[in-house]
Parts: structure tokens; C-alpha cells; sequence
């Protein structure tokens, strides 16, 4: 179990990030399209994770927003947003926001990827829902870098992200 804090006041989460030089757990969750997509529908380039609370916050929309332009015009990294938003309200966000390098999964059928991720928020307002992190993956799902923002409604290191896509 990890604490981090909301507005200052600890909360806490499932578990603990996945490590650092270990392959990322498998995952399925729910696309634009309402399809399961898994960890292996996006084997051969390099993935960053990045999972937020919400799209429809300030600081997720602006991740969102930020990694949509780091990798602008890269074939071999994509960028998974996952929240627990509806695919449908990801939809709207991405299209109102001319987010469309960025790949929105959604955790609406199942927590099972929270969980599995450590991430999952357990108590406070928030409790059901996942923490702010990102991971970079490199092509075949080893964790090169996982970051657990201490503080939810801070943005994550994404110098230290593009670092690993370099």
C-alpha cells in the first residue's frame, strides 16, 4: 500500500507501482469502440501509461494535452491514457481537445488493472478510482521508468519520461 496525498490529506492505494527493469502486468480494458484491448495489441513499440484520475480535471486533461504533443509525429511510442472515464466522455474530451495521438482506455468493466497496477485508490473521496502515475515500457513490456505522483493534483516528471523514449 502506497500513500500519497490529496490537497495534502493522505490517502492511499492497493499496492505498490510495478518495479522498475520487471514486465508490466497484462491488462484488459475497454477502447473508444467499446472493444477489450489487452497489454499485447500494442507489442512492438515502445508505451507510456498514463494513468489519471479523470479527464475531466484540470491536471489530467493538461497530461493528456502534453503527452498528445511529446509524441507528435512518432510511429514508435504510443501513449495510453488510462481513467476511469466512460469511453464515451474520453471521446468527447479527446475530440473537443484535438487530442489524437494519445490512445483512451477505460476501466469501466473491471478495477482489476488498478489493482494489478497498485494504483487503485482505496479510501478518502476518491477511493475507486486510480491514482496519477506513469510507466514507460519499452517495446516488449519491460518497465524502464514508473512514477507514482505523490501529490494527486500535481502533474507527473515528464522530463524524466521523455528521457525514456529517447
Amino acid at each position: 500500500m502506497a500513500e500519497i496525498t490529496l490537497q495534502g490529506n493522505p490517502i492511499h492505494t492497493s499496492g505498490e507501482l510495478p518495479q522498475v527493469g520487471t514486465r508490466a502486468p497484462d491488462f484488459t480494458l475497454v477502447d473508444k469502440d467499446l472493444n477489450d484491448v489487452s497489454l499485447g495489441d500494442f507489442r512492438g513499440v515502445r508505451k507510456v501509461l498514463s494513468i489519471v484520475p479523470s479527464l475531466d480535471t484540470d491536471v489530467c486533461a493538461a497530461s493528456a494535452k502534453r503527452f498528445n504533443a511529446d509524441v507528435a509525429g512518432r510511429d514508435d511510442v504510443v501513449v495510453l491514457n488510462v481513467s476511469a472515464d466512460l469511453p464515451f466522455a474520453q471521446g468527447r474530451f479527446c475530440q473537443a481537445e484535438g487530442v489524437d495521438r494519445v490512445k483512451t482506455l477505460s476501466m469501466m468493466r473491471s478495477r482489476d488493472f488498478a489493482r494489478d497496477y497498485g494504483v487503485l485508490i482505496v479510501d478518502g473521496p476518491l477511493a475507486g478510482i486510480a491514482a496519477r502515475a506513469v510507466l514507460v515500457l519499452d517495446a516488449d513490456d519491460t518497465i524502464l521508468h514508473a512514477q507514482l505522483v505523490p501529490e494527486i493534483t500535481q502533474e507527473p516528471d515528464y522530463d524524466a519520461v521523455l528521457a525514456h523514449l529517447s
